[in-house]
Parts: C-alpha cells; structure tokens; sequence
C-alpha cells in the first residue's frame, strides 16, 4: 500500500460546488415551494379537555353510588337505650303518658316489692329542697 502524503500535490477537489449565484435567490426560490395556504393547526388540549371530562363524569358517578344504592341502614326496630335515652330527655314525656302506653302485662313485670324504712324517707325528704315536686308528682 502506498503512503498518503497531504502535502503533495494534485490534490482531490471536493465533489460538492454550488452553482453560481445559488445564494442571491436562494429565498424566493424557497418561498416559491412552501404552499400558499395554510395548514389546519389542531390545538394539544383538546385531547386533555376530553381526558378531563371523562375524569370528572366518573368521578360523579362515584359520588352518586351512595345516593342511588341500597341502603341497609333503614331498620324499623328501636334499640332499648335509644328508646331510654328519648324518652329521658324528653321534657314533655310524663309519667301518666308511660302508664296509658303500657300494657297490664308490663305494669305487672315493673312492680317489685320494695321495703322502705320511714327513717329513709325521712331523711330523703329533709335533704331534698324540692319537696313541693316531689309531693306534686
């Protein structure tokens, strides 16, 4: 193989010129090609306006499922403490109003012999201020 000297000459010309006065109409010649309409511009977001739609309709379909749905929370029957704790709190809930509503079988189950000392009930009287409600009830 032979040694390649760079500083000899004939040395290879490039095979690439430009033609003559290519760059002084370079620019016309470039406009003349580009269409004169323009081209239809189709916006980003309104690929993400209908992402964000569909996000925000199933986001309120998942709002509206323990509206819509079955609900087992509605029972009939009353539990016993809530039963005593309306009626305690009640003010216009009276004793006369508890009797009409119980039946002879309850009132016989409520009553139990209880044996009072009168000294107890003496004392009972003496500390209570309210005496007057006490014998009014």
């Amino acid at each position: 193989m032979k040694t390649l000297k760079l500083e000899n000459k004939p040395k290879i010309e490039p095979g690439f010129k430009t033609p003559d006065h290519y760059f002084e109409n370079f620019s016309v010649k470039m406009m003349a090609q580009f269409p004169e309409n323009e081209p239809k511009v189709i916006s980003i977001f309104q690929k993400r306006k209908s992402l964000v739609l569909m996000v925000a309709a199933v986001l309120v379909l998942a709002l509206m499922i323990p509206i819509f749905g079955p609900s087992s929370t509605n029972t009939k029957e009353i539990d016993a403490a809530e039963l005593e704790n309306y009626i305690t709190y009640q003010s216009n809930v009276n004793q006369y109003d508890l009797i009409s509503v119980l039946e002879s079988e309850d009132i016989s189950n409520i009553r139990t012999n209880i044996i009072v000392e009168d000294e107890a009930i003496e004392e009972q009287l003496s500390l209570n201020a309210n005496l007057e409600n006490l014998i009014l009830d």
